[in-house]
């Protein structure tokens, strides 16, 4: 083994002294060029990226993408063709089996995955929009066929890989088990999360786009990852949740299946007020907030609920539905402006905690006893 390794060590060191270092300078030059050209280019796009119109900003960021795209796989590609001639190209670097992986190999297979990677990436953000407009598909069904498709892609591409560079699939079954030895002592964890994603996707109970609560915490699923799932909060703070999670733990999703959430206003009242006008007036209030706002519904219909005698207040609660569940901070806020403005109009008095003091007077007696 020794010997090999010197054999292979003293062929890289020939290859250095051989070297044609001006070709190196030569393409050095021409890759400062290609990114001269690319900073040019780029000046010009960006007045797009300032314009107030949609399509010249959508423009300017296709531009950006392919120019990106360009400039990598030019470069790789001139590499190939610049240095066809150069030994160091086919020297072997290391060997896989029967295999000798070259520079020319690993450039060919890098080519075949970053195409792949960038293919996917630019059909399902310039083309299945498209389609998914088309069929009015939801968010959480456009992210999961995202998902699917690049995944799809990208395995493929490995494997073309792979092949492209000669290596025998057959003989990665060695190293799928020590991987599989790995998973199941150190990378478990990044295993459980990993398919935990794949069956969110799959089964969906919940998708990009959904209201949910995690720890009290509410908030919308922004993304699924591989191995963990974003969520953005209200206070745009965003919470990184294991996959694994949503599938052990009890989580609410208010977007699930009906989409539609009944709201609980709790209100109080002084004691001796009138509660038939209450009840009118909070109906009252629920069916204007239907007729200015498109997310309150009349069917199911708005209800008033005496709850009980309270310790300062009769208490009271006004059920709403509404149709949106992002909307409820608004709505909420909205309710509770118009029902003080409908109790202090009627002169209904909204009670605060009260506590009485009685003070007994003390008999004479007493006093006295008191006193010694």
């Amino acid at each position: 083994m020794n010997t090999e390794l010197g054999k292979v060590t003293n062929d890289w060191y020939l290859a250095f002294e051989q070297f044609d270092w001006m070709n190196l300078l030569i393409f050095l030059i021409y890759v400062s060029l290609i990114f001269l050209v690319r900073m040019i280019i780029l000046s010009f796009t960006k007045r797009m990226k300032n314009s107030d119109k949609k399509w010249l900003f959508q423009m300017d960021s296709l531009v950006r993408y392919l120019l990106n795209w360009l400039t990598t796989y030019g470069i790789l590609l001139f590499i190939l063709f610049y240095f066809s001639d150069s030994s160091w190209m086919f020297r072997e670097i290391v060997s896989v089996g029967k295999v000798k992986v070259t520079f020319f190999l690993l450039i060919i297979a890098i080519l075949i995955i970053s195409i792949a990677n960038r293919s996917s990436k630019m059909i399902t953000k310039y083309l299945l929009p498209a389609i998914y407009q088309r069929y009015d598909l939801d968010r959480g069904v456009q992210f999961t066929f995202d998902k699917m498709f690049h995944y799809s892609i990208m395995v493929l591409a490995i494997f073309i890989s792979l092949t492209t560079v000669g290596i025998d699939l057959s003989a990665l079954t060695v190293f799928a088990g020590i991987i599989g030895v790995g998973i199941g002592f150190g990378l478990q964890n990044i295993a459980s999360n990993f398919i935990s994603g794949i069956i969110l996707l799959f089964e969906r109970p919940i998708k990009v786009g959904d209201r949910v609560i995690v720890n009290e915490v509410i908030g919308d699923v922004e993304k699924i990852n591989m191995r963990a799932t974003i969520i953005k909060t209200l206070d745009n703070e965003h919470i990184i949740v294991p996959n694994s999670y949503f599938l052990e733990e009890q989580v609410v999703n208010r977007s699930y299946s009906d989409p539609r959430l009944r709201l609980v206003i709790p209100v109080g009242v002084a004691y001796g007020s009138d509660v038939e006008h209450v009840r009118k007036l909070l109906l009252e209030v629920a069916e204007a907030e239907e007729i200015e706002s498109e997310t309150v519904l009349i069917e199911p219909k708005p209800f008033v609920n005496f709850v009980g005698f309270g310790s300062s207040s009769l208490d009271f609660e006004l059920f709403v539905w509404i149709t949106n569940p992002d909307k409820v901070i608004p709505i909420k806020s909205s309710l509770h402006f118009r029902i003080y403005k409908a109790l202090t109009d009627n002169k209904i008095e909204i009670p605060f905690p009260q506590q009485d003091l009685h003070v007994r007077t003390i008999d004479k007696e007493a006093a006295e006893l008191f006193k010694k």
